[in-house]
């Protein structure tokens, strides 16, 4: 974990350097909300808004690696930078400028994974958004394994519903609020809950 640890801390390093409103995603926010788990990857949303991703873009290209010749592009195209550390770990770095990016970065808190090295992650619901989101196999068991840990009476749904909605509606993908709803009540059923 050390070295998801430290290419995290890089990245916050710049991002703060610069002023950046951002937070850490995916497996990171994982190791802390969930379970404990490889990633081979550091995920964050920075926010950029719309239409003004290219300084950010530039900024990020000077300090760290590119993963593909026409990072540039791709990340203007597609709204994701694929960077790496000097030691070759990945870095997906996504340019937030949605209203839910906003209001994941604005609650997104200070947390130590590794004793002294706090990281700014986001919340556990929001982390359910972006994972329900984004809907892969490892995904949906990082929202399971979320659930479980933090206890379904725990998190805050109509917050998790209000923003995961809208984002289905718009990917035109229902059932991700039905297999979010299945997680909930097979959760519910385990012993202890």
């Amino acid at each position: 974990m050390n070295e998801i640890v430290e290419a995290a801390s890089e990245v916050q390093s710049f991002c703060r350097s610069q002023g950046w409103k951002f937070c850490f995603i995916g497996g990171v926010a994982a190791l802390h909300w969930g379970e404990i788990r490889t990633t081979r990857d550091v995920d964050l949303t920075l926010l950029t808004g719309f239409g003004a991703e290219e300084p950010f873009v530039h900024s990020l290209l000077a300090r760290f690696q590119p993963r593909a010749a026409n990072a540039f592009e791709f990340a203007l195209r597609h709204r994701v930078l694929l960077l790496q550390t000097q030691t070759g770990f990945g870095i997906d770095v996504a340019l937030g400028a949605l209203p839910f990016e906003e209001s994941a970065v604005a609650r997104a808190r200070d947390v130590e994974l590794v004793p002294g090295h706090p990281l700014r992650i986001c919340t556990a619901e929001d982390l359910i958004v972006f994972k329900a989101f984004a809907g892969r196999p490892l995904d949906w068991q990082d929202v399971r394994m979320t659930i479980v840990r933090q206890g379904e009476a725990k998190l805050d749904w109509n917050y998790v519903l209000k923003h995961l909605t809208p984002l289905a509606e718009v990917k035109e993908q229902p059932e991700i609020l039905r297999q979010l709803e299945h997680l909930r009540r097979e959760v519910g059923r385990r012993p202890g809950n």
